[in-house]
């Protein structure tokens, strides 16, 4: 369980930067969600492997 939040929260992590050159590369003319929902995730993710540890 502690493996797959870990794995989890590098693939969020991944995305988070992806979903925020997207924006960029768009000059802000998209959803800033694409960033922020997979930083939160993220956030979740490492947040409950920290506490397993």
């Amino acid at each position: 369980m502690k493996k797959t939040a870990l794995v989890l929260s590098i693939i969020f992590t991944i995305l988070t930067f992806i979903g925020a050159g997207y924006v960029l590369y768009n000059k802000g003319q998209v959803n800033a969600g694409y960033a922020i929902i997979p930083f939160l995730f993220s956030l979740s993710s490492i947040a409950f492997y920290r506490n397993r540890k």
